[in-house]
Parts: C-alpha cells; structure tokens; sequence
C-alpha cells in the first residue's frame, strides 16, 4: 500500500473515531438523559472523566498528524 493511501485510510478512520467519540463526549458532559459513558466520578472514568473524552482528544492528534503527512510539501 503507497504511503499516501495509507495515510488517507488514516485519516478517514480518524475523523469517523473523533465524529463519534466526539458525540459520546457532548452526550455525557453537556446533556443530561441518555447517558452514553459513566458518569463524571463513577467507577470507569480516568481522573474523573468519561473514557470518550480521552478517545475524543487522541483522535483529533491522530487526525492531525495524518493531515500533516498528507499535506503537500514544496521541494
């Protein structure tokens, strides 16, 4: 597989993770209702957040990298 086609699949994966785990995120710190993660300080959540803000953040930095990897660069 050529190094930009990999980056692209990258990149799309990314974006549909941060898509995702971004809409997690805003359910559980903004919305009450349907809780889609722990709660904020319930068993399940790293320094009292919910996993999905972890996942959010590490996607938006894979999103950026591979972004960078494709950007064109002047020889």
């Amino acid at each position: 597989m050529a190094q930009r086609t990999a980056l692209t699949a990258i990149f799309v994966i990314a974006l549909g993770g941060m898509l995702f785990s971004g809409y997690l995120s805003y359910q559980e710190l903004f919305k009450s209702g349907l809780p889609s993660c722990p709660a904020i300080g319930a068993p399940g959540t790293v320094f009292g957040y919910p996993a999905c803000v972890y996942g959010f953040f590490m996607y938006l930095i894979v999103s950026i990298v591979a972004a960078l990897g494709l950007w064109p660069r002047r020889r």
